[in-house]
């Protein structure tokens, strides 16, 4: 696991977990990540469907908020919480240690809410002050509906992962949101921006996935770039933060203690059994990042990951690469909205899944 100590203390990138499951915390399991370099976790409706639907380790707290009478909602909400809570008591010492640099766990509302925006708005208010802890990211989509709503918890001091970015353009909007929300939330008086941390996770391979099948069906040498889409455009989006995130407008709020907000590279499992397993890692190193690993990645990057500074590299090779997808025809932009609808439908059906199952194992209970 040295790979994954060197990942943050000789590039600046903070590797997190991308799962949780309650024996991970109760075995030690998480604990021993924690140990050997792993800095975050991240979760999402998928997660917890595979984890509560696939485990009798949840059976005991089940059976107690049956017993409680609670509604299949309000359990489903109270497991997940329960975890949520193990996790942040296990990064809440490297959070302390990081200065609220790193040790974030993350929770998303609703995925039912992913279009409206006063109703994430309240979910994600919720969250916070429900789970009350200050290594918490509460995750917010960041479709249309979305962008108000993360605006607003910056506003409120609140720490926000914003998932589902696709595009460079959405994410140049994503990151417009946390400043414009760091800069209203240092009009109030008790605004400490020290203390607000906030990630933006752009997905990766779901890139790769759709853009070369694109590229196969094209045919006439366009499979030659293959492989080549996902990373070009994390490198760009990258470039696109270092713009961003310089400049007097920026200064004014980092002489204030504000932090960047950081690129999270999500969805970095690779989908093609062609590709070498760590391409999402080795390919994406730099400061200021977070990359967030499934098991089977992490586990990969750490037997056999390439450590080497790479996001910043060459970015006008990855601008040659973008605009050679696009020349060959392959609509970009229809991609990253088929994309962002494909993840919420994603995580909305998790979830119901969830919720449906819940029910099936609350009546059999009751």
């Amino acid at each position: 696991m040295e790979r994954l100590r060197r990942l943050f203390d000789d590039h600046g990138q903070s590797p997190w977990l991308d799962n949780l499951r309650r024996d991970y915390l109760t075995s030690g399991h998480l604990v021993g990540l924690r140990d050997a370099g792993v800095r975050g976790l991240t979760s999402n409706p998928t997660i917890f469907a595979k984890a509560i639907l696939g485990s009798a380790a949840y059976d005991e707290q089940l059976l107690e908020l049956v017993r409680r009478g609670a509604t299949t909602e309000e359990a489903c909400w109270e497991l997940v919480i329960a975890d949520i809570h193990g996790a942040l008591d296990v990064f809440a010492e490297l959070h302390q240690r990081s200065g609220g640099g790193d040790g974030f766990v993350s929770v998303e509302v609703d995925p039912e809410l992913a279009h409206d925006t006063p109703g994430t708005t309240a979910a994600a208010r919720d969250l916070h002050q429900r789970i009350a802890r200050p290594n918490l990211m509460v995750k917010i989509p960041a479709t249309p509906a979305g962008l108000p709503a993360i605006r607003q918890m910056i506003a409120e001091g609140r720490n926000v992962n914003v998932t589902l970015i696709f595009s460079v353009e959405r994410y140049r909007a994503v990151m417009e949101a946390y400043v414009a929300g760091l800069e209203q939330y240092a009009t109030t008086p008790q605004a400490d921006l020290s203390q607000v941390a906030s990630v933006a996770s752009f997905f990766v391979s779901r890139v790769d996935t759709e853009v070369d099948r694109r590229l196969l069906e094209l045919g006439n040498g366009a499979e030659t770039l293959q492989g080549r889409a996902a990373v070009a455009q994390a490198v760009l989006a990258y470039d696109a933060f270092t713009e961003v995130f310089s400049g007097d407008r920026w200064a004014a709020l980092a002489a204030r203690g504000a932090r960047v907000q950081r690129p999270l590279w999500a969805s970095t499992s690779t989908k093609n059994p062609a590709y070498p397993d760590t391409l999402y890692v080795d390919a994406l190193i730099g400061p200021d990042t977070v990359n967030t690993l499934p098991d089977a990645t992490l586990d990969a990057f750490a037997d056999h990951g390439t450590l080497a500074r790479t996001i910043d590299m060459d970015p006008a090779s990855a601008q040659r690469a973008w605009n050679d997808v696009a020349e060959y025809g392959v609509n970009l932009d229809e991609i990253a909205d088929l994309l962002e609808r494909d993840g919420v439908t994603s995580f909305q059906a998790s979830f119901r899944e969830l919720l449906d199952t819940l029910a099936q194992r609350m009546a059999a209970l009751r």
